[in-house]
């Protein structure tokens, strides 16, 4: 049970950022750029990594630049350490991501939004039961981790994974959030908005698939203006689903960003581990460092 919750969270940003995967030649070539950047102050270096959550066993090995830029580093540092289950509250997220008592998924969204929610998870084989109970932005989080799984893709083999395994032979494991901070992210939309963000889920499941290749090409080959077209086109298109933008993915870049820059003040390497959806466009983190004057470079 605990192991099914997480590998959901892990879809947390995800879903916004790639909607496409790829093929794996791309990844192991050394002649590209990579998702990778690294960052030096007047003091420091480090390196920042855009993260893909779900991937198959094929994308490895990864580029050796990426390699080499951990095995320099002094400390691991992601979003949300999702394999220290030890610190993660199940029955507050429970709480959160279901309803209690006589309330339902039916008496909080529209009706053709319900419609819509049986039609897909009925083909899905889910009971209706266990639909129902599930609030609006868990029950995106759901339906995207079992399309991706569906299509043979495998949190156990995402980028933050990966490397929060290799770091339990010595380095140091840092946070920039947590796993509490990112439900609580979710759990205090509005329903209109966990609503709204549920059609989105709905919207793009069917051609999810389809996309995956194009996104997963632009991370493979470290082409950041290609990815930032794709996820920039899907989410201006709807005005409502920019504001939300706003509070999942801009709001927390500048958090981010922030911290980021204490890391650099340190004495220490870091590595750093973020979705890549964070590193894009003018708002992302990487454009937020260099307008703060560090030497920004793509590895």
């Amino acid at each position: 049970m605990r192991k099914k919750i997480v590998s959901s969270l892990l879809i947390f940003v995800f879903i916004f950022l790639f909607n496409s995967f790829i093929s794996v030649q791309n990844a192991i070539s050394n002649t590209k750029k990579n998702f990778l950047w690294k960052v030096q102050s007047k003091t420091n270096t480090l390196y920042i990594l855009g993260s893909v959550h779900f991937l198959k066993k094929e994308m490895y090995p990864l580029n050796k630049k990426i390699e080499d830029s951990f095995d320099k580093s002094e400390v691991l540092v992601v979003e949300a350490n999702i394999n220290d289950i030890g610190q993660f509250d199940i029955q507050r997220l429970l709480e959160t991501a279901f309803y209690s008592g006589n309330e339902t998924l039916e008496k909080h969204v529209s009706r053709e939004t319900y419609e819509l929610v049986k039609k897909e998870f009925g083909g899905l084989g889910v009971p209706l039961e266990l639909i129902n109970k599930q609030k609006p932005w868990f029950l995106a989080l759901t339906l995207t981790s079992l399309e991706l799984l569906k299509l043979g893709f495998d949190p156990n083999y995402g980028i933050d994974i990966y490397f929060l395994s290799k770091a339990t032979g010595g380095k140091k494991i840092k946070e920039l959030e947590s796993i509490d901070y990112q439900i609580n992210l979710f759990s205090k939309f509005s329903d209109d908005d966990q609503e709204l963000f549920l059609l989105y889920t709905l919207k793009d499941i069917n051609v999810l698939g389809r996309e995956l290749d194009k996104l997963m090409e632009a991370w493979t080959s470290g082409d950041t203006k290609s990815m930032e077209s794709i996820i920039s086109k899907s989410i201006t298109e709807d005005r409502k689903m920019s504001l939300i933008y706003e509070k999942i993915i801009y709001e927390r870049n500048r958090n981010m960003a922030v911290r980021i820059e204490e890391l650099l003040k340190t004495k220490e390497t870091h590595f750093v581990i973020v979705g890549a959806g964070h590193l894009i466009g003018n708002k992302g983190i990487i454009e937020i460092l260099r307008g703060k004057g560090y030497d920004v470079e793509q590895l």
